[in-house]
């Protein structure tokens, strides 16, 4: 079949996409940037990529006529509260009309489980997604998922960030809501599982593991396959917007995801029917198989995709990175330092292991600290690391860096600044012709209160970028 893949370069997408390709389909991509798409050499030989934005005006004929079947797995919860709804309404109607000019027989939309009646703002909009694409020249099939889990996803992410670092908890009492989390994996399993099934056509199914648990509960099982010790106190003041601030400051999620999330989390997430489990003979994991899964995904260093390096963990919209991506000369401060590489093979590879759990080869300390500063004043801080230790794609996250160019071949890497600052950063490494490892720090202020930011770390700059080079170069 010829299948549409919108998100392609998402969480999911990025999933979806080799499990077709291994099927034997022919795969349309469709992301906002052919850049951000974290694919290898081989992969993007065998798939067509359209860059489109399903926000802006919609463009005739974009999409090839012969489409067969597509994936909608387009979401806006990276935007603010306030108009994320209207975001995913015009996303979700643009989509109809881009489908109008093709021969596309069957949608496959992931949504949220939307059972009770008082919703969350978030999943008030999955359902009025689902109303906009049952109105489309196609069949529509609609699969309803809870808490995923898996190496990765935000909400497996931000449990772990939480149970890893916090023996004694008090939490607020949106603990005691209840869901029913599924694998990845099973997760995956559904959304193929469906393709070109006709009972599936013009239906919605929820889709859960086994297990109906409370946040709690599914924090002291998290604790217990990874032998931890966890002690939960829950009290009943805590507000929404202060326990946005709890994710915010002890996870490694931005504040609109932890507000977004919390409104949520009020809300019990459980599968009604298990239809679609039957149909297909899928038979989902428990949760704690789940996280071990999870596990052996993270030790072997195999994480396909992350939310944190997808828009929600942004400052920054990819239309407003893509105008960062040629560094400026011209009213910028710099600091430029290069030194010989007495190995450059091995100097390459430091620089594409820099930043997560390697940390930045000198005064990691004074690294961290800033880190922590950048979240006092709401910036992203250093909690995101990277998704993996010695790869690097265009858009992906690496700490409080946003990843704008990364060639390997060119031997050059350069990063853009996403934390709280006044005025706009660049770091760049290359490597030239004579194996001299050049390090360029750009910084763009922004009026009187940027220069005097400058001025003020300079000799931190001058220490820190410094020791980093000296590291970076020694064989």
């Amino acid at each position: 079949m010829k299948i549409l893949l919108t998100g392609a370069n998402g969480y999911i997408g990025m999933r979806v996409l080799p499990m077709l390709l291994d099927e034997g389909h022919e795969v349309v991509c469709a992301v906002r940037s052919a850049d951000r798409l974290s694919v290898d050499k081989e992969t993007k030989k065998k798939i067509e990529i359209i860059e489109v934005d399903l926000l802006d005006e919609v463009k005739p004929n974009l999409f090839p006529k012969d489409i067969d079947a597509a994936y909608y797995l387009v979401h806006s919860m990276t935007s603010s509260m306030s108009n994320f709804s209207k975001k995913e309404q015009t996303t979700a109607e643009n989509f109809n009309a881009y489908m109008k000019d093709t021969n596309v027989e069957q949608v496959i939309f992931l949504s949220g489980i939307v059972n009770e009646d008082n919703l969350s703002e978030h999943l008030e909009s999955r359902k009025n997604v689902e109303s906009i694409l049952y109105k489309g020249d196609y069949k529509l099939t609609v699969v309803r998922a809870g808490i995923i889990v898996g190496s990765g996803s935000a909400s497996f992410e931000i449990l772990r960030d939480l149970c890893e670092k916090l023996p004694i908890m008090v939490t607020p009492k949106w603990v005691n809501t209840k869901c029913q989390p599924i694998g990845i994996r099973d997760v995956l399993k559904f959304l193929t599982g469906v393709l070109g099934k006709e009972e599936t056509y013009n239906d919605s199914f929820d889709i859960g593991g086994p297990d109906v648990l409370t946040y709690k509960e599914m924090m002291k099982k998290y604790a217990k396959v990874r032998e931890l010790n966890l002690t939960i106190f829950n009290v009943p003041v805590m507000t929404p917007k202060l326990s946005s601030y709890w994710l915010y400051f002890v996870t490694s999620t931005s504040y609109k995801l932890a507000t977004n999330l919390v409104d949520s989390m009020r809300v019990n997430v459980i599968a009604k029917d298990c239809r679609l489990q039957d149909m297909l003979n899928i038979e989902p994991h428990t949760y704690e198989e789940a996280i071990q899964m999870a596990f052996v995904k993270i030790e072997q260093n195999q994480v396909i995709s992350s939310w944190k390096d997808s828009k929600v963990s942004s400052r920054y919209s990819q239309k407003d990175l893509n105008k960062y991506i040629k560094v400026p000369k011209y009213g910028c401060l710099h600091d430029r330092q290069s030194m010989k590489a007495e190995n450059p093979h091995k100097a390459l590879e430091k620089i594409w292991a820099i930043g997560g759990k390697t940390g930045w080869y000198y005064a990691n300390t004074l690294w961290k600290i800033r880190g922590y500063i950048d979240k006092l004043f709401g910036g992203v801080g250093l909690r995101r690391g990277r998704t993996n230790s010695d790869k690097i794609n265009i858009g992906d996250s690496l700490d409080f860096w946003r990843v704008l160019m990364a060639d390997k071949e060119e031997r050059r890497l350069l990063l853009f600044a996403e934390m709280k600052i006044p005025g706009e950063a660049w770091l760049e490494f290359y490597i030239d012709d004579e194996d001299v490892v050049h390090q360029n720090a750009t910084f763009r202020p922004r009026g009187l209160k940027g220069r005097l930011y400058w001025y003020s770390m300079l000799p931190f700059h001058y220490f820190i970028f410094n020791g980093m080079l000296l590291q970076i170069c020694k064989p």
